[in-house]
């Protein structure tokens, strides 16, 4: 259960060594990459904001959610100048995935992280394993849903995915991406273009919920979210130069890169 406690107050950048400023700078930028090409970059980010001396858990979990709507609303921004997404599916499930990170939030507070993680890893597993064996998919997009259903499809995905993403947060683009070419028929770079405007959504669905309880450290937000947008702006850029298939590579390298972590995390859990 996370614990609501303050260690540190204001920006949190006071007093901070200028070795754990470049620290944050150099996460943010990665994670802003990893994120706008496949998402994962709470692998990244959150680590390293949990190393600044005195900070606590919900305070590190309320920053890097600052910093992250930067870098997802540049790299949503850079996908819809590039890649044109479909907005008539974007924006419902951008809409119901926020709803769903709010409640994902709420639940934060409430539930124990070695309760969800090992449901989190076999479903990395079982992604990894649908997206190792079948190559072709995700290489052309070929809509498995029309109408009414399809909306309904992109809804369900948003809710569930976005509570996903208030709970514990790490893996939700790459999620997102898998379940649009799964479940919707995208190629990785049209569902990779509508994750990000959803990841933007969940992103503001938990701030919404961090925001009043006075978690925030503004200053290291805001400079993780700087080096979040230059990331996420060239990690978009890249995505939509070198297509699908670059996607799917980078996408495998994050999602074995999540199993290793969470289980990790799952076999050797911090005393």
């Amino acid at each position: 259960m996370i614990e609501a406690a303050t260690l540190l107050d204001g920006s949190g950048l006071q007093g901070m060594e200028p070795g754990t400023i470049a620290l944050i700078v150099l996460a943010g930028f990665a994670a802003g990459w990893v994120d706008a090409v496949v998402g994962g970059g709470g692998l990244l980010q959150l680590p390293a904001l949990l190393l600044v001396p005195g900070i606590s858990p919900v305070q590190a979990l309320a920053t890097n959610k600052l910093g992250s709507v930067f870098g997802t609303t540049t790299s949503a921004v850079t996908y819809y100048r590039r890649a044109h997404p479909d907005l008539k599916t974007a924006i419902p499930m951008a809409t119901v995935a926020l709803a769903g990170s709010f409640g994902g939030a709420i639940l934060a507070t409430l539930l124990p992280e070695e309760v969800i993680k090992p449901v989190i890893i076999a479903a990395l597993i079982a992604v990894g394993l649908f997206t190792l064996f079948k190559p072709t998919a995700g290489e052309l997009t070929n809509l498995r849903h029309t109408g009414s259903r399809h909306y309904a499809v992109a809804g369900v995905i948003g809710l569930v995915i976005g509570g996903y993403d208030g709970l514990i947060g790490p893996g939700t683009g790459s999620f997102l991406i898998i379940a649009m070419v799964a479940f919707m028929g995208y190629n990785f770079l049209a569902a990779s273009a509508k994750a990000k405007i959803v990841n933007m959504a969940t992103n503001l669905g938990a701030l919404a919920f961090f925001l009043p309880s006075g978690h925030l450290l503004w200053g290291i937000g805001l400079v993780l979210g700087a080096a979040n947008m230059v990331g996420g702006y060239l990690g978009a850029r890249m995505a939509v130069s070198k297509g699908s298939k670059f996607i799917r590579i980078v996408f495998l390298a994050v999602v074995g890169a999540l199993i290793l972590k969470l289980g990790y995390d799952v076999l050797f859990p911090a005393v």
